[in-house]
């Protein structure tokens, strides 16, 4: 099934977008820190948030909103509640930690770290490789929360309350935008990224596709030393792993394309394996998902200026994953072209078991063959872009911007 946005420029809002706004003009959030942390408290019944350094983070983040007129009550109400989520997270890692002071002794050991441009496919592969059991993988449930509150535990249908929460929140954005699920999956037992324990840190890039962020945010993350936060994420890592143990790490974030000196400094012995896309495409499906989503954000929006922010963020992140590639061994990453996956799947799995020093048994295999026969591509239907129509820009000139990235990763042309 073929999905195309016929408004992008000129929104007609949904009866629940409608309603979504009416309802935050009416109960406008308070968005300032201490409002946050008091919440946070409230909500876990904690009060060790551990190192406050994330406080300045999470001040950035709200004066994003909270300064800008041209913000809708929505966005500071969503805003309010995703730094609540993390605030509250950060409580419930820190109590643990408290509690089980052995979670410090746990070893993150060869971690496969598959990364590369958003859209590029990334998603697809670190399902399709979870499907091996062997890994330890991050599904969406446990990302999102990645403690349960005190005395929480699975009901007598043997189902995790986090998970519940995860797949009513899925439920919920579904009904406020059918694309969704098109674009990318948000059901709980999905695979998703490590970015969303790095959020808990008030750190990294997640924030962007929540909302159109002004410059103010992105100068202060791309000036800032990232290794305290991938310190953060093995802190994490450690914990999930003490609650539910597996033989090896997966991991998936297109950030750590921009990070690769920080990655290897925390993670020495990570192996990496890097997508590589059409920029254009990735570019044009970025900008359409932020831009349909800021029709809620902002009482009006230039659709040039979002398309703008992803085409310089895509540029950034290629041209910081060339510097730090340079400073790494040449067999230390691997590349997998989206063409060459998407035409041998199988072929291309077995090049990432190899490069990851693991055997690809005959179980993994039929594992991940199952994950293939039961995830057909387009399984929730198409999207299809304009970036002529939609944004004014003809496809070759944008992709000029690329080419000092595509004359070391020649690939296919996407978008004409």
């Amino acid at each position: 099934m073929k999905l195309r946005i016929d408004d992008l420029r000129k929104p007609v809002l949904t009866d629940r977008q409608r309603a979504g706004l009416t309802y935050a003009d009416q109960h406008p959030a308070t968005l300032t820190v201490e409002a946050v942390l008091a919440r946070a408290r409230e909500l876990t019944g904690l009060d060790d948030f551990g190192p406050d350094d994330f406080i300045e983070r999470m001040q950035v983040w709200l004066d994003e909103i909270r300064t800008d007129p041209n913000r809708t009550a929505l966005a500071g109400r969503v805003m309010f509640d995703v730094c609540v989520k993390h605030s509250a997270n950060r409580l419930r890692i820190e109590a643990l930690l408290a509690r089980h002071p052995e979670i410090e002794d746990e070893e993150i050991v060869a971690p496969l770290f598959v990364t590369g441009l958003p859209r590029s496919g990334t998603t697809h592969l670190v399902n399709l490789l979870a499907a091996d059991r062997r890994f330890r993988s991050l599904p969406l449930w446990e990302a999102d929360q990645p403690v349960p509150d005190l005395g929480e535990a699975p009901g007598v249908d043997g189902i995790d309350p986090r998970f519940k929460r995860c797949d009513a929140a899925w439920q919920q954005m579904q009904a406020n935008n059918r694309f969704l699920a098109a674009w990318h999956t948000m059901a709980p037992d999905s695979i998703h990224e490590d970015i969303e324990l790095w959020a808990n840190d008030f750190a990294g890039y997640n924030i962007e596709w929540i909302f159109h962020m002004a410059p103010g945010w992105r100068d202060h993350y791309v000036t800032a030393d990232q290794t305290p936060h991938y310190e953060y994420l093995a802190k994490v890592l450690k914990v999930l792993q003490w609650q539910r143990p597996g033989e090896r790490w997966l991991l998936k974030c297109p950030q750590h394309l921009e990070n690769l000196g920080a990655l290897t400094a925390v993670f020495p012995d990570a192996t990496l394996v890097m997508t590589q896309r059409d920029p254009v495409g990735v570019v044009q499906s970025a900008a359409t998902l932020r831009a349909y989503g800021a029709r809620t954000m902002y009482h009006s929006f230039d659709v040039g200026e979002i398309l703008e922010y992803w085409a310089d963020l895509v540029a950034r992140l290629l041209r910081r994953a060339g510097e730090g590639r340079a400073l790494l061994p040449p067999d230390r990453v691997l590349d997998v072209p989206f063409h060459d996956y998407m035409a041998d799947t199988m072929g291309t799995v077995e090049q990432v078991y190899r490069h990851a020093g693991m055997e690809l048994t005959e179980t993994a295999r039929a594992q991940i063959k199952g994950y293939i026969d039961d995830h057909p591509r387009d399984k929730h239907g198409s999207m299809t872009y304009d970036l002529r129509s939609d944004f004014g820009v003809d496809p070759a000139e944008l992709r000029q911007r690329f080419d000092f990235h595509l004359e070391r990763h020649p690939v296919p042309v996407e978008v004409r």
